[in-house]
């Protein structure tokens, strides 16, 4: 496991649900060497989700290919039976759904007992007050700007709003916020604007490239942090 130091600079986290599934290892290596920060699995259970993807399985077998952050998205319900799993796994940042479960103070506790950073994803349609209480709980708040499910979709605007009111409601505390869902050089900017530091991007990323063109994925990472950036010097 990697340790992730905190700290509100862009980091740009590729998902390899757009990745070729057959070559995971060779994936993860391009994306580090091309100049990501963390490596961002989704984990869909067909059921919380309309998508069926990964396992703790799948995440051992490509810890040993990741050399910083393995940042994993659990889209499954209920959760708490596999979290001790997720984080044998190798898994650095383990983030749950507030809507996944009835007890989301006590599963937050039960991931950092376990050893791992906690995050809370909050889907489109849930408030930011869900997670007032569990502030003290958190590492990571994951801000959905699209519907969880399927990769490739259209950025919804209409969550920068959320953002700047969870920038606000952290206040100084040592809390990322993620944006998952259609990050591109377009959208960054937004929500870089307006209180975002981890961007994933999966499409974004890897669109375009491949392990025998890896280069293409350090260009799309530096086109996004570029213009997350230089959001931020407008701020």
């Amino acid at each position: 496991m990697t340790t992730p130091t905190f700290d509100r600079s862009i980091k740009i986290a590729p998902s390899i649900l757009s990745a070729d599934f057959a070559n995971f290892g060779a994936e993860c290596r391009a994306i580090e060497a091309q100049g990501c920060d963390w490596v961002h699995v989704d984990v869909m259970d067909g059921h919380f989700v309309p998508n069926i993807t990964f396992g703790p399985q799948m995440c051992a077998a490509i810890r040993s290919h990741i050399k910083g952050v393995m940042d994993v998205h659990l889209m499954i319900a209920p959760a708490d039976p596999y979290l001790e799993a997720f984080v044998k796994a190798g898994s650095d940042i383990v983030t749950i759904h507030a809507e996944a479960g009835p007890h989301l103070d006590r599963s937050l506790q039960h991931i950092r007992a376990l050893g791992a950073r906690a995050g809370v994803a909050l889907n489109p349609s849930t408030p930011e007050s869900t997670i007032e209480y569990v502030l003290d709980k958190i590492d990571l708040v994951c801000v959905m700007t699209v519907n969880p499910g399927f990769g490739g979709q259209s950025f919804l605007e209409g969550q920068v709003a959320k953002v700047r009111r969870l920038r606000a409601m952290i206040g100084e505390r040592p809390i990322h916020i993620e944006i998952d869902g259609g990050v591109t050089p377009q959208t960054a900017p937004m929500v870089a604007a307006a209180g975002a530091d981890v961007l994933v991007a999966g499409s974004g990323v890897f669109k375009g490239g491949s392990v025998d063109q890896p280069e293409v994925y350090g260009a799309n990472i530096r086109a996004i942090r570029a213009a997350a950036t230089a959001a931020l010097s407008q701020t």
